[in-house]
């Protein structure tokens, strides 16, 4: 094995970006990206590459887009590469056995949790969702299990009241780059011994769905304000109003007592927002949109839609 062991990157998501370019500078070869095939975007539909793509050609590394890690055809491509370690993030295409076998030294994916809490697609949203005050994430390598593998490393971080899951995504796509770029040295030095997840205390993170970004307005406040969080940047939590259909970027639970009045009712709106009555408390709304405009602080948005007690969303 090489002092500097050739390393191919699979990943698509922005999440990746900040790992990948962290490597390219470092003292490991990489001979190769794997992303996800460009999409179809934005109104016109034309095809966009990933983050992931944009990143490795600003790097000029080579770019491999399989549909599929399952085929003959690509396994034999990246078999050919001869990769001695694959290091995976946000890829979101399953690594067969077969391919998880290439490597000598294994593929290692970066997770944006404290692994075994958050198996799964959005870790992020669902500790936020949960209520949970501390996040972090994983190093650990790969076996055919959905994120099951041995742990390596982990750092944590604190999810702040007020974050959203855009931000906490920034936070730990910045942690995931330097823990990998920490992990790996000692990694290929033979120093970590892989440590097995206890699977009793494992949870799932789901993929989000569009439909439940819904807010129910039968929920308590504090509930329907991490749901809002959690759902920022996407997909956006929503409500509605008479038929207008009004997405909700930012809001927070009051500790005021909430009046008598159904749920969903708009009880007061001021400079600081629209106050709605919850299952639960009241909830400030603080920056609101309607689609196809821009999203706005709740005192604009009333200039130019005004919503008035006592009326009723949901």
């Amino acid at each position: 094995m090489s002092d500097a062991p050739l390393i191919v990157f699979a990943g698509t998501a922005e999440f990746a970006v900040p790992a990948l370019q962290q490597l390219s500078q470092g003292p490991q070869r990489l001979i190769g990206v794997y992303t996800q095939p460009d999409r179809p975007a934005g109104r016109g539909r034309r095809l966009r590459p990933s983050p992931v793509k944009i990143a490795a050609q600003g790097c000029n590394l080579p770019v491999y887009q399989p549909t599929s890690l399952r085929s003959a055809a690509a396994r034999a491509e990246l078999a050919e590469l001869a990769p001695e370690l694959i290091v995976v993030a946000a890829y979101g295409l399953i690594l067969p056995p077969e391919v998880l076998a290439i490597p000598a030294l294994g593929c290692l994916n970066i997770h944006a949790s404290l692994l075994p809490r958050w198996r799964g697609a959005a870790p992020i949203q669902r500790a936020i969702i949960a209520g949970d005050d501390r996040t972090g994430v994983t190093i650990m390598r790969m076996d055919a299990g959905l994120d099951t593998g041995a742990i390596l490393a982990q750092r944590d971080c604190a999810i702040h009241p007020h974050d959203t899951a855009g931000v906490v995504h920034d936070r730990l796509a910045e942690l995931g780059a330097e823990l990998i770029t920490a992990t790996l040295p000692r990694w290929l030095a033979g120093e970590i011994e892989p440590r097995a997840q206890n699977s009793t205390e494992a949870t799932y993170a789901t993929k989000l769905n569009k439909e439940e970004a819904a807010i129910d307005w039968h929920r308590p406040a504090t509930e329907i304000a991490r749901r809002i969080r959690a759902f920022n940047p996407w997909p956006v939590a929503y409500t509605q109003h008479h038929e207008r259909v009004l997405r909700v970027w930012l809001a927070r639970a009051l500790t005021s007592k909430s009046p008598i009045a159904a749920a969903g009712s708009i009880v007061e709106i001021g400079d600081a927002g629209i106050d709605v009555v919850t299952g639960e408390g009241l909830l400030r709304i603080e920056e609101l949109q309607i689609p196809g405009r821009q999203r706005q602080r709740a005192k604009a948005f009333l200039n130019g839609y005004p919503l008035t007690p006592p009326d009723r969303l949901g």
